[in-house]
């Protein structure tokens, strides 16, 4: 049974899957839909996407997809770390604005587990970083949307010197989040 670590919004939970290791390396079960059902997360996962950052202090995010197509996120790193970022999107939520970070690492094995109505960015710690997760609904160029990373509005502490990050040109260009309508 993996651990399961509340964060600071009680939505967003940390995962730490069992390993078992001998003098021939480790075993993993890093998804288990029973396990996780019985942890309370009831989520159907559909996709999965794997993304590469060749360096340190690369930050993608923050995104969302808007209903019909919103997504919860299983997200894992399997080479390197990330300061991983989920923001409250959902405006009658008591948590409506409030932001929770969980450092995901290969070394840690642990997972992040995100619902839909948030929006979602981590920042690479490590060169060669790999992140993979599971999304509950297939990807929406009509329904992505992006938050600017650094709004004053929100504050996120990303842990990382900002002025030194490397974006796309999308995550540098992305509206405040008082611009934004949700769709939640």
């Amino acid at each position: 049974m993996p651990q399961i670590t509340p964060t600071s919004l009680p939505d967003v939970v940390e995962i730490t899957p069992e390993r078992f290791s001998d003098e021939r390396g480790f075993f993993s079960e890093v998804y288990n839909e029973a396990a996780l059902k019985q942890a309370g997360i009831d989520c159907e996962f559909v996709q999965d996407n794997h993304s590469f950052s060749a360096s340190n202090r690369v930050l993608r995010g923050l995104h969302f997809q808007s209903p019909p197509f919103a997504q919860a996120k299983l997200v894992r790193v399997t080479r390197g770390s990330v300061m991983d970022v989920a923001v409250d999107i959902r405006p009658r939520s008591p948590t409506f604005r409030q932001w929770a970070r969980v450092e995901v690492s290969a070394k840690k094995w642990n997972q992040v587990y995100i619902p839909a109505g948030f929006a979602h960015g981590f920042v690479t710690l490590e060169p060669d970083t790999e992140v993979l997760y599971k999304v509950s609904a297939a990807y929406s160029v009509k329904h992505e949307h992006a938050i600017r990373y650094d709004d004053p509005l929100l504050g996120i502490d990303w842990g990382v010197d900002l002025s030194k990050v490397i974006l796309s040109d999308r995550d540098r260009e992305a509206p405040l989040f008082s611009e934004i309508e949700s769709g939640f």
